[in-house]
């Protein structure tokens, strides 16, 4: 039972980092601007203006929506993972429970990874000034949760 407990508990905060990494607005930072991957805020007359992200060649819009899209597919499969441990836990047998929980979460696992890989791999990079926020930090993070969640599931399925 607490095993369970302590599993609910990881899962929810694996659901909490990925949804604050794909909403604020904190993947690069530096003293006047922050940028996700939705906008950038400008520090300009004493407050924080949004504004579009660039159109420039350092800059690739199919690249940020590939990181778009898979942050948010991150947040779905996550988040059906977590309903689909709860209907699994009442419903299915012994030895059949948590094998699709963890499938969900391996997949969120994935598409975190490979929106945090593409946004190392191709913004930011010959920037001089400036460092990656907390968001992407706490995608890392919860590239780290939902993967060793899904393991558990996968051991927890022999059980």
């Amino acid at each position: 039972m607490l095993i369970l407990v302590g599993l609910s508990v990881l899962h929810v905060a694996a659901i909490i980092l990925l949804l604050v990494a794909t909403i604020d607005n904190a993947w690069w930072v530096t003293d006047t601007m922050r940028t996700d991957v939705w906008g950038r805020w400008i520090w300009f007359n004493n407050k924080w203006n949004h504004t579009e992200l660039p159109n420039i060649p350092s800059y690739p819009s199919d690249y940020l929506q590939a990181v778009q899209a898979t942050t948010v597919l991150a947040c779905i499969f996550c988040i059906i993972g977590l309903f689909v441990f709860l209907a699994q836990l009442f419903t299915l047998p012994k030895g059949q429970r948590f094998t699709i929980s963890g499938i969900f979460q391996i997949l969120a696992c994935l598409f975190i990874m490979i929106a945090a890989s593409i946004y190392t791999d191709r913004f930011h990079v010959n920037e001089p000034e400036g460092n990656y926020g907390h968001s992407y930090i706490l995608a890392w993070i919860a590239f780290g949760l939902t993967f060793i969640s899904s393991i558990v599931y996968f051991v927890l399925r022999k059980k």
